[in-house]
């Protein structure tokens, strides 16, 4: 299936609909203006096999160019746009692509790569341009709407989220497959979430993530329409849904916390009876937000365990989770492994690093020493999560390896106390990192964004650290609490650690 069915059949229906600008994409636009741009690549010299960058915000035009890309037989990279410019430079060099097409919105980042990018690189403009770059619409107008001779499937290549240093790329091989078949994880979604034409897809993350573009390309190869959010409002999110009538969402831990806190006027004044399923992932979720989520939904919740690396993947729904609360599921796709230090497989209920056995293979691009670093001897694959499965083979995440507190020989995992802390009527926002301590090594520190900062002060701090001690063992509680008025998030609503615990440890 391709969109190019439905720009037929269905010319004007919205591929793609913006959740708060209301600007609208038809698949017979989309088929159109992506067919152009398509043969603007092949004007360019571009053939099956080579790549492109691009560095777009949420607009109609990001899907255009990834379906240009998909038809013509490209790796296509999205590049996270709050990203710094060596950052970028480093993703648009380390991917190879000849190439990079960026918004009018990053132009300053782009202006600043120049001298870090190879000359060769072409560059294309979406919206107005300076420096005689080549303008987004000029190119379509010049160019046919006519099918490409020979279109063959291409790829996204995603980039890790770079939070433990520069972002890691994923290359697979191409399929070599003409345009229209569908990928494992097209019937993935349909099989398992029931996604079909009839479907609206709410996507409320930035479309260059792994569960943006992952999700939202084959939504609209199967005919569905996705409304995708300009940024994440909790409000907008809920009015969204009403007057789309979404079937189909996915979010975020941090996404389901917004929209708890929201009050219950603003929570529950929207008619949400067409979601039939909600996804989530990306982070773990707070066991207790997740049953707030399901008794104010309903069973409609699902929750899936994966990275960008595609080593493996497990899945579970609302009635499993219930049954085996905490867990992140069953494997779908791979076996789960937990292992020690040395290897060592280890039994149910003991924690471990979390490895994929007979999964999905992969290769950091360009990256041999780290690829190497995620494997062990048997070929088996881990991104560096910690956690334990239980005896019928449930898995449970308790933090990453990177994360772990180390207090006077003690392992210590802030999710733990993060999720602990995560609905505290008083905290916005929270995170736990270990700080130094002279006797001990590391000690546990929040760091919280006060829901009124007016109450920031010594008085909820003890509060904050009384609240944990009544919920988990005193050793794993904050001995402090220091308040901000944010915390460094990706738009994803993942935390960059790192820059946060940057603040507190001298530099080596």
């Amino acid at each position: 299936m391709s969109p190019d069915q439905f720009a037929l059949t269905t010319p004007d229906k919205p591929a793609l609909i913006m959740g708060i600008s209301g600007r609208t994409l038809s698949y017979r636009e989309l088929v159109s203006r992506s067919r152009r741009l398509a043969h603007y690549f092949r004007q360019l010299g571009l053939r099956a096999g080579d790549s492109i960058a691009l560095m777009v915000e949420n607009r109609p035009e990001f899907f255009e160019i990834c379906w240009a890309a998909q038809r013509s037989g490209l790796y296509y990279t999205p590049v996270n746009w709050h990203l710094q410019p060596a950052e970028v430079a480093h993703i648009v060099n380390d991917s190879g692509a000849r190439l990079f097409i960026a918004s009018e919105a990053v132009g300053q980042v782009v202006a600043a790569i120049a001298p870090l990018i190879p000359a060769s690189v072409q560059q294309l403009v979406v919206g107005a341009t300076t420096g005689g770059r080549a303008r987004y619409e000029d190119v379509l107008a010049a160019q046919p709407d006519t099918p490409l001779e020979g279109e063959t499937e291409g790829q996204a290549m995603l980039y890790s989220s770079g939070t433990t240093g520069y972002p890691k790329g994923i290359k697979r091989a191409l399929s070599g497959e003409l345009f229209g078949t569908d990928g494992v994880y097209d019937l993935y979604i349909r099989a398992r979430y029931g996604m079909d034409d009839t479907s609206v897809y709410l996507c409320p993350a930035p479309a260059y993530h792994g569960a943006g573009i992952g999700y939202c390309m084959p939504a609209m190869r199967m005919g569905a329409t996705v409304i995708l959010m300009d940024r994440f409002d909790p409000v907008a999110v809920l009015q969204a849904i009403e007057t789309h009538r979404v079937t189909h969402a996915q979010f975020v831990p941090t996404h389901f916390v917004r929209l708890l806190k929201l009050d219950d006027p603003e929570r529950l004044g929207h008619d949400l009876s067409s979601l039939k399923v909600v996804m989530h992932a990306a982070a773990p979720c707070p066991p207790d937000v997740k049953d707030r989520m399901i008794q104010w939904l309903g069973p409609i919740i699902h929750e899936y365990y994966a990275a960008t690396e595609g080593n493996g993947l497990t899945a579970i729904d609302s009635a499993d989770w219930l049954a085996h609360r905490g867990s992140v599921g069953r494997p779908l796709l791979g076996k789960v492994r937990i292992l020690d230090e040395e290897g060592r497989e280890l039994p149910p209920g003991v924690e471990g690093l979390v490895f994929f056995s007979e999964g999905g293979d992969f290769e950091y691009h360009n990256d041999p020493a780290k690829t190497a670093q995620a494997k062990d001897k048997l070929g088996r694959s881990t991104v560096g999560d910690i956690g334990y499965v239980d005896a019928e083979g449930y898995l449970y995440l308790t933090d990453r390896k990177s994360h772990m507190i180390i207090s006077g020989g003690v392992n210590i995992y802030p999710q733990e106390i993060e999720n602990a802390l995560a609905l505290h009527p008083a905290i916005a926002d929270v995170a736990v990192i270990g700080v130094p301590n002279a006797e001990f090594g590391e000690e546990v520190k929040a760091v919280v964004v006060p829901a009124d900062p007016a109450q920031a002060g010594d008085q909820l701090a003890r509060e904050i650290i009384e609240f944990t001690r009544e919920r988990i063992a005193h050793y794993k509680c904050p001995r402090s609490v220091d308040f901000v008025t944010e915390l460094p998030r990706l738009p994803t609503g993942k935390l960059a650690k790192r820059l946060l615990r940057d603040r507190y440890w001298p530099k080596a």
